[in-house]
């Protein structure tokens, strides 16, 4: 894969948080309210005494928002979104495939095949009734290939996982591994472009979208703090 091309997968994946993840994380932040959260008043004093010191309202606001708008949050939003992510990945990186299950098609880099990947967003991401799903689309590409005598070797049906790594990969994966060729993270994005550090480039850029978009998430967040620090007392603690 060329540097250009490479570069594309970026400014796609940087156009993907500003459209998509951005937008969606500072929504969901902005209607957080005291009743958007399942309190369990043991925990949550405890949690606030253990990150401030004290349970303070300020302190018990921050025990619950950090936790929602810095990982369940935007992790549910990156899950649900990813599809969107991977179509815009076909178009630089090989094509979208016609296949059902196949997500796209592309010439690894590694060994020069063409394989037929399905995306996969993170290494916990497939519950068990996924994999059926997933053999089953494997399974009918392979018997597709053979009734029109296509050049396709088991190891040419990947699952691609985005992030993580191997050995973070869940007992449904693995099982899936055990029939094709499961690459997550950094073995993924280097099957796919031939650069071992483009994994981490990638993830980098994520980060400047914040830089670039001058989005002051700190402020932002403690100003939510605030607001739900001013219903903890209005309703007398929690």
């Amino acid at each position: 894969m060329t540097e250009e091309q490479k570069l594309q997968i970026i400014e796609k994946g940087k156009e993907y948080f500003r459209s998509i993840i951005i937008p969606n994380h500072l929504s969901g932040l902005k209607k957080l309210n005291l009743k958007s959260f399942n309190v369990n008043p043991f925990l949550v004093n405890y949690l606030a005494a253990f990150l401030c010191g004290n349970t303070e309202p300020e302190s018990l606001a921050k025990a619950l928002v950090y936790p929602r708008i810095l990982g369940t949050s935007i992790n549910t939003s990156f899950g649900q979104n990813i599809q969107i992510f991977i179509s815009s990945l076909a178009q630089v990186a090989g094509r979208a495939s016609g296949i059902d299950g196949i997500d796209i098609e592309f010439e690894d880099a590694i060994d020069g095949r063409k394989k037929y990947c399905q995306c996969k967003a993170g290494p916990q991401t497939i519950n068990k009734d996924d994999i059926a799903t997933i053999l089953g689309h494997f399974k009918h590409l392979h018997n597709k290939a053979r009734l029109d005598r296509l050049n396709v070797q088991i190891d040419d049906m990947i699952v691609g996982v985005l992030y993580g790594e191997t050995n973070e990969l869940s007992g449904h994966y693995q099982i899936i591994n055990s029939h094709y060729p499961v690459y997550s993270g950094s073995d993924f994005w280097e099957h796919l472009t031939g650069d071992k550090q483009f994994y981490h480039r990638l993830a980098k850029a994520f980060g400047e979208v914040v830089e670039e978009d001058n989005i002051d998430g700190s402020q932002l967040i403690m100003e939510k703090i605030n607001e739900i620090a001013d219903e903890i007392r209005e309703k007398g603690g929690l």
